[in-house]
């Protein structure tokens, strides 16, 4: 079986041809554009933790494809038992990446079909990740002219860690919104931060605008806060990886730190997220599990050493941003205008 996706972009982390799923390794760019090919469940979750595919949107979508791999193989071993064939492929999805909470999302969402599958679930799985897909690229569209709106007036941003096509099914959530304040022209420069230690800023962010031929300017994780204070950037612009019920976000580490100083400097926070991003079962972010990576990301850049060996690290991979220090959380379901539990219900209602 093949599927088409319309192409918002002019590259697409995540699609599926004929019979597989292909994912742009994000590890080897910019230097190498190269895909990689899953047949089976456990590469899917191979290539998550691996951060082969990486951002919370895109790894959901992947996910969902992960599922459509993991049927077909509990169905052509076990045609009678499939749905419990599968759950230890299942088990091993969700273990992947445990932060990202669009991954348990697009879980649920595809184990809910299997109740009123009968015969071969592929078909219909797979009909269920298109789906996931293109509401995804969908609501990044709607997201980026909702954002866009905000900072009519905003010539220059700053944005963190990747949060565009490469992150999502296409066109970006945080990098949405810019994209479309540039096609808008209300935008003459965007700030990236390189982002440590997986350099997404560097590698993707900087990476992806230039393909769309939007002003960009490359500066180190440190510099953000003596930038914020020269009074030249309005908005400060990111993505979300999990928001609790009350409206805290967990995102890439160093959001916390550019959301304090943001509110130090008088700058504004837009976070920009899709409502599978929520997970109102958690109720503030001290109840949000932060991945730690351990040691080698830090320790070691490109296979050589940086630091002494045997030193201590610490190398949580997310933070968590208080509600508080965030002016707007960018939905595709609307604005919420300085987040808290009460506005984030009624959105949702």
């Amino acid at each position: 079986m093949s599927a088409e996706l319309s192409n918002p972009d002019s590259v697409r982390p995540v699609f599926w041809q004929e019979d597989h799923l292909r994912l742009l390794d994000q590890r080897l760019l910019p230097g190498k554009l190269e895909y990689l090919v899953c047949d089976n469940a456990g590469e899917v979750a191979k290539a998550i933790h691996q951060m082969v595919v990486r951002g919370a949107p895109a790894i959901g979508i992947t996910a969902a494809y992960g599922v459509v791999l993991a049927a077909r193989t509990a169905y052509k071993n076990d045609p009678a038992s499939w749905k419990k064939a599968i759950q230890g492929d299942l088990d091993t999805l969700a273990q992947s990446r445990p932060t990202a909470v669009n991954l348990h999302w697009a879980l649920q969402r595809m184990q809910s079909l299997f109740n009123q599958i009968e015969g071969n679930p592929e078909p219909e799985l797979l009909r269920e990740a298109l789906t996931i897909h293109e509401e995804d690229i969908a609501a990044n569209r709607h997201m980026g002219a909702l954002g866009a709106e905000l900072i009519a007036d905003g010539r220059q941003v700053l944005t963190h860690c990747n949060t565009g096509s490469l992150a999502t099914g296409g066109y970006g959530t945080a990098l949405g919104v810019i994209r479309s304040a540039w096609k808008n022209r209300t935008l003459d420069m965007v700030y990236a931060t390189e982002t440590r230690p997986w350099l997404q800023g560097a590698r993707l962010t900087a990476w992806e605008l230039k393909q769309d031929n939007i002003p960009v300017t490359l500066i180190a994780d440190s510099a953000a806060g003596f930038l914020l204070s020269q009074g030249q950037i309005q908005w400060v612009i990111t993505g979300a990886d999990r928001i609790a019920a009350n409206g805290d976000v967990a995102n890439k580490i160093g959001t916390y730190n550019l959301a304090v100083a943001a509110r130090h400097h008088g700058v504004k926070m837009m976070v920009v997220a899709p409502a599978s991003t929520f997970d109102l079962h958690t109720s503030t972010g001290a109840d949000i599990p932060i991945e730690d990576r351990g040691p080698d990301e830090i320790v070691q850049y490109a296979g050589k050493a940086t630091a002494p060996e045997g030193i201590a690290t610490w190398n949580p991979v997310f933070d968590i941003t208080p509600a508080e220090l965030i002016d707007v959380i960018v939905t595709e379901k609307g604005v919420i205008h300085h987040p808290d539990k009460d506005k984030i219900a009624a959105i949702f209602q």
